[in-house]
């Protein structure tokens, strides 16, 4: 659970993307931004996110949103995940867990009555000032444009 609260300055980053190339907060300056975070390329929740996000991406650009993906999968992973399923947007591979950390979406997981350190799927929408807009702890990660759109009504 997120200390983190809808109005906050959204945190900056920089990290590297699937290319190697970096990508900043600052870069997005007077766009809104979806950045979400999730554990793991290829399993199949984070693959029905990825997908729906890229299914309607050009009707996000369309409302002036960009889409960045988060989690701590290496760079070589993002490129294989992107090319698979024909990803148009950029991930960012948080090895280190920076980004994460700094957007608390890294904490205390449990997993049939063990506990364990993991990516807190998590997804944050910034406005164009860097504000954060809306926060999804509970993704719906089969239909999260559908979540989105309805909780920010547009």
């Amino acid at each position: 659970m997120t200390n983190l609260k809808e109005g906050d300055k959204a945190p900056r980053f920089s990290g590297k993307n699937q290319d190697g190339k970096e990508i900043k907060l600052e870069d997005f300056s007077g766009k809104k931004l979806i950045l979400y975070f999730y554990p793991k390329d290829n399993t199949p929740g984070c693959t029905a996110e990825a997908c729906n996000l890229n299914d309607n991406y050009n009707s996000w650009l369309d409302k002036g949103f960009e889409v960045i993906g988060v989690s701590p999968d290496s760079m070589e992973s993002h490129q294989k995940f992107r090319k698979k399923f024909g990803l148009k947007f950029d991930l960012i591979a948080d090895t280190e867990k920076e980004i994460l950390q700094a957007y608390e979406a890294w904490g205390e997981k449990s997993m049939y009555g063990k506990k364990y350190m993991g990516v807190l799927r998590t997804t944050f929408v910034i406005d164009e000032n860097g504000v954060i807009q809306k926060i999804f702890e509970k993704v719906e990660t089969k239909d999260h444009t559908n979540q989105i759109i309805k909780n920010l009504n547009i």
